[in-house]
Formats: structure tokens, sequence, C-alpha cells
């Protein structure tokens, strides 16, 4: 946005201006979002360990493929990424514009919670077992 003598002040991609210390610039590393007009989207999504991982991947990847908004290059992949306590944890990597980046984020988890939803596969919350002991 704008360089001054002793401050940098950069937009953010949530609206904010960032206004940084030349000195941590020149020093420092920066991220640019941008560049490429590409973005990966990073979601975590926790299936129950009794469902059915390939059919959880599966309607994961049906779901990215079919939104126009996820870009075909890089493709998008579904991996475990966890055997977390209460879930077998999904890694879900689309890949989007920076313009398309919280659509794409925010469709891909609705429409993957009502289609495990709807395929019976369960997104469980954590849970403890406690045993009590009378003595």
């Amino acid at each position: 946005m704008e360089i001054q003598i002793f401050i940098t002040k950069i937009n953010t991609p949530d609206g904010k201006v960032a206004i940084i210390p030349n000195g941590a610039i020149s020093n420092g590393s920066l991220v640019n979002l941008s560049l490429r007009n590409q973005l990966r989207v990073d979601l975590t999504i926790g299936i129950s360990y009794d469902s059915d991982i390939k059919k959880a991947k599966d309607l994961l990847i049906e779901i990215m493929a079919s939104n126009p908004k996820v870009l075909k290059d890089p493709a998008p992949i579904v991996a475990v990424s966890e055997l977390a306590d209460s879930s077998v944890n999904l890694a879900v990597r689309p890949w989007a514009t920076p313009e398309d980046y919280w659509d794409v984020y925010f469709e891909t988890l609705e429409k993957g919670k009502i289609a495990l939803d709807d395929a019976g596969i369960t997104i469980p919350f954590p849970q403890r077992d406690v045993h009590m002991i009378q003595p």
C-alpha cells in the first residue's frame, strides 16, 4: 500500500492494514498470498474409527471436484493425516485463487459435513470413558 522511511503499510487479505517497521521487513521474511494466484486450503475433517475411510475420502474428493471454484491443477487431495484420540483425521486440501479462498473453505466444510452425514459417516466429538472405583 505504502512504503515510508521507517514503516511499510500493507493491506492484509482480511481487509486490515498492517504497519510493519522497515527493519523487520529488511531482516525478516514476507509471505505473499497473491503472487502465484493459487492458494491451498488446509482443512481437517475427523471421522469416527468405525467409518469407511475410503468412502469418506471419495465423497470429499467428489465435493471438491464438483465445485467450480476449486482449481483442477494442482488437483485436490484427501489423505489420512492422524489417528487421533477420538477420530481418524483427514487432511482435505483443495486449491483456489486468493479471491475464492474463503468460498472454497466454507463450501467444502459445509458440503462435506452434509455429504458425510447423508452417507452415515459420523464426525465424532471428543469423549472419555471414566471408570469409578468405589473404595
